[in-house]
């Protein structure tokens, strides 16, 4: 395991998890939404897809995303391991739901230095109400990469529970 992502909806811990693994395995962690939104209004930046390109080809990393679509099969090639948070929408919406409200009661500054607002939490794209709606979409687009052809060398890890993600991480 030298290229990992850590895939799953919002909410799953797939930043948690890959900063326990990069620390385990002594890998740089990238954060995929602070490469992305580097600027107000959710900018995405100008070099976002040749940053990616640049950090898949190196000997070593792990992500935490499946992947934008503009970056998404490059990761996919380049990774040697995925491991897929798999966990079902009663674990995850409590854990973005605390999330968001902590972020939005305290204003804490995230990805380009945005924040969640009130008035976000009603909006279509708010992180509670995408894990929501594309929870099936999500998994259902997980489960076919992990078997398309293209990714057979991949090594896929999947936990469909965080205890058996933590029995794993334990042995790491």
């Amino acid at each position: 395991m030298k290229r990992i992502l850590v895939a799953g909806i919002s909410g799953a811990g797939k930043t948690t998890m890959d900063q326990a693994v990069a620390a385990r395995l002594h890998l740089p962690f990238h954060e995929m939404d602070s490469l992305k939104f580097t600027g107000p209004d959710w900018a995405t930046g100008p070099d976002f897809v040749e940053q990616v390109a640049a950090i898949a080809v190196r000997p070593g990393w792990i992500i935490d995303s499946l992947g934008y679509p503009e970056v998404r099969d490059l990761l996919w090639e380049h990774a040697d391991t995925v491991i897929w948070l798999d966990y079902p929408r009663a674990v995850v919406m409590p854990r973005i739901l605390r999330r968001s409200l902590r972020r939005t009661l305290f204003r804490e500054r995230i990805f380009g230095g945005n924040v969640e607002t009130v008035s976000d939490w009603f909006r279509r794209d708010h992180p509670a109400w995408w894990a929501w709606s594309q929870h099936a979409t999500r998994r259902a687009e997980i489960e076919r990469r992990t078997r398309d052809p293209r990714f057979a060398p991949l090594h896929v890890l999947r936990f469909p529970s965080p205890r058996s993600a933590e029995e794993w991480l334990r042995q790491v």
